[in-house]
């Protein structure tokens, strides 16, 4: 499954079922620069247990604030459409695997 990108718009939709991580960044953004091979690899090794979606903060400031984002990369765990975690910051490979596995 290919990362997604989601807008204010239908963010909703994106994040209605299974488990989510949730990418908030903007492209200005080190950190957010490093976390997204990590992204890619997880996606391609974890991509029947969990949906990888990115929303670019500048762009989508409604959903970013509903979700009180302040520093990027803020990601966000959504099961079933409810937050069920967050991690602010760049996170290896290891720790994001165990998160999700956490919440599967």
């Amino acid at each position: 499954m290919a990362i997604a990108h989601a807008t204010d718009k239908n963010f909703t939709d994106e994040i209605k079922s299974g488990l989510v991580l949730v990418d908030f960044w903007a492209p200005w953004c080190g950190p957010c620069k490093m976390i997204a091979p990590v992204l890619e690899e997880i996606d391609g090794e974890l991509n029947d247990k969990v949906k990888i979606v990115k929303v670019d903060v500048d762009e989508n400031q409604e959903t970013a604030g509903k979700f009180g984002v302040m520093s990027i990369p803020t990601l966000v765990l959504f099961k079933d459409g409810e937050k069920v975690d967050q991690v602010v910051g760049f996170q290896p490979k290891e720790a994001l695997i165990e998160l999700i596995n956490k919440h599967a």
